[in-house]
């Protein structure tokens, strides 16, 4: 059933575009003296774990290979992750992250908390609600498809 636009939905979702932004500009000036993007450390972040496919990724991180693929060129060129060609399959790309991608992504990451405000004591009921509200989003797709829930 759609919102009404009349009801606090519209002003919860004003709130949430407009901290976002403010989140994103934050997070992209605190990335760029370490030459890095939200894109480049969002994937980092999601192949950190374990190598894996390049499609494997894409499907972590929730974007298209195709747009991933350009990230990893740049996070290749830079000597933060590898790229490897799946001999049984040319199309596949294996993915791996670098020494020098864990420490750029450990700068990233501090770099993250640093740009944050400390006086706001609310990120964990704040990471809380909205998992809550994309899981709710994703499983309502699920109805109708396939999507993966945010851990």
């Amino acid at each position: 059933m759609p919102l009404d636009p009349e009801t606090p939905a519209r002003d919860g979702y004003l709130l949430l575009t407009t901290a976002a932004r403010l989140v994103q500009r934050r997070w992209d000036e605190a990335l760029a003296p370490l030459g890095l993007t939200r894109a480049a450390v969002i994937a980092l972040k999601g192949v950190a774990p374990r190598p894996m496919n390049q499609e494997q990724l894409a499907a972590v991180v929730h974007v298209q290979s195709q747009t991933l693929g350009r990230v990893l060129a740049r996070l290749e060129a830079g000597g933060l992750v590898t790229r490897k060609r799946n001999p049984q399959d040319r199309r596949q790309f294996h993915v791996e992250i670098t020494d020098a991608g864990k420490a750029a992504l450990g700068a990233a990451r501090e770099a993250e908390s640093a740009a944050v405000s400390a006086d706001f004591d609310g990120w964990e009921i704040l990471r809380d609600q909205l998992s809550r509200f994309v899981n709710s989003f994703q499983n309502s797709r699920q109805a109708g498809g396939s999507s993966n829930a945010v851990p």
